[in-house]
């Protein structure tokens, strides 16, 4: 998936729903649905920012690399004198003079296109004034003119691939990979967010399970005090609900130790350091655990997870790296023989030189305007045909550098299967714990059930006298655990559905967060 940065940048707040802050810690509880708290932790992840930044830098290198093709203009002008010495008696000089002087003012341009062949296009034009005091020297001022093209196409090195293309294809691979890797660090961070959710959740569950553990073994005292207070019950009676009264407080107070660490798990997923006062603040999840378990795809769920996992495009955009690189070294290895076509025409006119020859060559009387209708009508021309060989000795480091390359691409291949492995693997175990969940669901809500027969039996007979105190508070702890197993049996299949969409790479898209982008 490739995204234009403007999406990007506008993503952590057009992701879900405006979520409400936690309240301030004036407020007791806090009541947070799943998808503010999804919410609330893709604002405030650190990573979503980092991962966002180097998307937008990897943007912009795209775009720096696809400045390799836009037109190069030169500009130069320049004043000169000159009056080297000539040895010669034919130097053209004035008399007493050893050199005549030439003074000129030109001007040149030139612009230069790259081409995606790896050749480059070149547009040239110039013009000169130029005066002379040689006696040889026929114009004095003269003006003159030129414009030519030039092209240079490889057709060994640097045909299939150069440098520019190389960048171009790196740049876009790194786009794509910081891209996946972004959209790797949502499908984590939401994850995450709704494993600390449920975790909380679980956690509060726990709390109600051992505080109504509680009040049973309160009511089986007051119960057992009132048989020894009718005299059906010796006094040792109460010992037995008393200690297991404290037995199941000191239970309480470790499930409320685990609240207030899940709590504060989730608190670190989802708030900033400038929430001062929503730290203090209870969350309490407004989601329900119920869930009812539907059937696993497993064969389609692991073909979603090697079609939709960001994991797999990072991996691809390494290879596609490697391969460009790859390319590019093995092209070095081949000699440079460009091929060179060029065509010039030039345009000549001027005024008489005082000190030079009688008369002016004919067509050649005249200003800028006569030199370039000179030049307009190819009066002089050249063109030129030509190769370029450049052949070097062993080519040791070409060659060097192929190979490497090459290993370092295997190397990013044999990294990419083993990505695909890896996320089979990932996905194939989350489809084992989510039926394993969802046949747990049943099984625990079975159990529940009966052991809450049982202790409404075991609390009759004991009332009748046909029973102990050891036999309810037996009932009642194994009412407790079929509670908490239930609700461990229904925390467990939401983790498991997330971590389904996870390893799938479904996650943002089941979670309803829309990702819009444009390729680059």
């Amino acid at each position: 998936m490739s995204m234009s940065v403007r999406g990007w940048a506008l993503l952590v707040a057009l992701l879900v729903p405006v979520a409400p802050r936690v309240a301030a810690a004036a407020a007791a509880e806090q009541r947070l649905t799943l998808d503010e708290a999804i919410g609330l932790a893709l604002r405030k992840s650190e990573g979503i920012v980092i991962e966002r930044e180097a998307l937008g830098a990897a943007a912009a290198a795209a775009r720096a690399a696809r400045g390799a093709y836009d037109p190069l203009l030169e500009l130069e002008g320049a004043a000169d004198r000159s009056q080297p010495p000539v040895n010669s008696s034919f130097s053209g000089a004035p008399a007493g003079q050893l050199a005549p002087e030439t003074k000129s003012l030109g001007a040149d341009a030139s612009i230069r296109q790259l081409l995606p062949t790896g050749g480059a296009l070149t547009l040239r034009g110039s013009g000169a004034r130029a005066t002379s005091e040689g006696v040889f020297t026929p114009l004095s001022p003269a003006y003159s003119t030129e414009a030519g093209v030039e092209l240079r196409q490889p057709l060994l090195r640097d045909r299939a691939i150069d440098g520019a293309r190389l960048e171009l294809r790196v740049t876009k691979a790194g786009h794509r990979g910081a891209a996946a890797s972004l959209r790797r660090t949502l499908n984590e961070t939401i994850a995450a967010a709704e494993r600390a959710y449920w975790a909380l959740a679980a956690a509060r569950l726990g709390v109600s399970v051992r505080e109504e553990a509680v009040s049973l073994a309160e009511e089986q005292l007051e119960l057992t005090r009132s048989r020894v207070q009718s005299g059906s019950a010796p006094r040792t009676e109460l010992a037995e609900p008393q200690a297991e009264i404290e037995r199941r407080r000191g239970e309480l107070l470790a499930a409320t130790e685990t609240v207030a660490r899940a709590e504060n798990a989730l608190k670190l997923l989802i708030l900033g350091d400038g929430d001062e006062r929503s730290w203090l603040a209870s969350i309490v999840p407004a989601d329900s655990v119920a869930a009812e378990a539907a059937p696993v795809e497993v064969a389609e769920s692991v073909e979603r997870g090697l079609s939709a996992r960001a994991e797999l495009e990072l991996g691809q955009a390494v290879v596609d790296r490697r391969r460009a690189e790859a390319a590019f070294a093995s092209d070095g290895v081949w000699p440079r023989l460009d091929a060179v076509l060029s065509y010039d025409r030039f345009g000549l006119a001027g005024a008489r030189n005082a000190a030079g020859p009688a008369a002016v060559p004919a067509g050649l009387d005249g200003n800028w305007a006569t030199s370039f209708q000179s030049l307009g009508r190819g009066d002089f021309d050249a063109a030129r045909v030509g190769v370029v060989l450049g052949l070097p000795i062993l080519n040791r480091a070409a060659r060097g550098n192929a190979e490497a390359a090459r290993h370092l691409e295997r190397q990013a291949e044999a990294d990419l299967a083993r990505v695909r492995n890896t996320i089979r693997a990932e996905v194939l175990d989350a489809a084992a714990a989510l039926q394993t969940a969802g046949q747990r669901i049943e099984a625990a809500r079975a159990g529940r059930e009966a052991a809450e027969v049982q202790l409404s039996a075991e609390r009759d007979r004991y009332g009748s006298g046909l029973s102990t105190n050891f036999l309810v508070l037996t009932r009642q702890n194994d009412l407790s655990r079929a509670r908490l197993d239930e609700i461990s049996a229904l925390t467990d299949y939401r983790t498991a559905v997330t971590e389904m969409a996870r390893a799938t790479g479904s996650l943002i898209e089941e979670r309803g967060i829309h990702l819009g982008g444009s390729s680059q």
